[in-house]
């Protein structure tokens, strides 16, 4: 198979990308003495580990193969370089050159799925659509879901929790908040939510109304370990009271989970005790921004959307 053929990597991504497949491209872009195949040879990785085109073939394509499932873990492209030299180092190859591989994840825009939008539900919609996120606003309550009160969600879906997720997608670049107006609608919503691979699940809400949807989803049968995917109280600890701070806090730990930040190393989740802020990481001295680098607002230059 020919690198720019009509079976070619390079139709296939673009194949795989319009349908919202998580890929990675593998490019050679440098080699030095003997190799088995020069720059510009490439090869698409699927998430499931089938392979499209070559790049050298054999314990090079599988080392190869494995590194991009890594990149497309963390959404992060990297050069890897090998030595083809000597198996018995560990080496992928007998050639005698180097070779070194850019692997470029290429993973669907993320989409942040908000059922129920009230005040806090509607700020998040705002805030994940300046992030550039994918958003889509769902409420049974008809009249809460208008382009007019959410003009910054991509798709409205008025009506039932199982109505909007029989009309979205979820993937594991799918990010639930759960920021309804009781208890009861959360028991009815989450194990719904649960029996999908979302990347992340966050649910709104006060300490005691998290130990109360807690004991009911418990009492259904719902076991503590699928209940331990949940994020709750949702969103880092920014000391936050409006609800646009709130849903600020929401997103900056949406974004956090996306990019594997360290801050989420001391973030536990859905602990029955919580209030709905309450003991979330703070920032550390270790995580100020360099002396070199500007911070920069939110919200400055952008648009009010209230």
């Amino acid at each position: 198979m020919t690198d720019d053929g009509p079976e070619s990597p390079l139709h296939e991504l673009v194949a795989a990308v319009d349908s919202g497949e998580r890929v990675v491209l593998a490019t050679v872009v440098d080699t030095c003495r003997s190799v088995p195949r020069h720059a510009g040879s490439k090869m698409l990785i699927h998430e499931d580990g089938r392979r499209s085109g070559s790049i050298g073939g054999g314990a090079l394509e599988a080392r190869v193969a494995t590194a991009a499932l890594a990149a497309l873990a963390d959404g992060q492209a990297r050069l890897v370089r090998y030595d083809l030299l000597d198996p018995r180092n560990g080496e992928p190859g007998t050639c005698g050159g180097e070779m070194t591989v850019y692997l470029e994840p290429h993973v669907p825009t993320p989409t942040v799925l908000v059922i129920g939008c009230g005040t806090i539900g509607r700020a998040v919609v705002d805030i994940a659509h300046w992030l550039g996120f994918r958003v889509v606003a769902s409420d049974d309550r008809a009249d809460m879901v208008t382009r007019e009160l959410l003009p910054g969600a991509d798709v409205l879906l008025p009506g039932p929790v199982q109505d909007a997720l029989a009309a979205v997608p979820i993937t594991a670049d799918t990010h639930l908040v759960l920021s309804t107006r009781g208890v009861q609608v959360d028991a009815a919503a989450l194990p719904l939510l649960l029996a999908r691979q979302a990347r992340s699940i966050s649910v709104l809400g006060s300490s005691r109304r998290w130990q109360t949807t807690r004991a009911e989803l418990l009492a259904r049968g719902v076991s503590e370990e699928v209940l331990s995917r949940v994020r709750t109280p949702a969103g880092l600890n920014l000391g936050a009271e409006t609800p646009r701070e709130i849903a600020l806090s929401i997103m900056a730990e949406i974004v956090a989970v996306r990019r594997n930040g360290p801050i989420l190393d001391e973030r536990p989740a859905a602990r029955p005790g919580d209030s709905i802020h309450q003991s979330r990481p703070t920032a550390r001295p270790s995580d100020s921004i360099p002396p070199d680098r500007p911070a920069v607002r939110l919200g400055q230059g952008t648009p009010d959307r209230s």
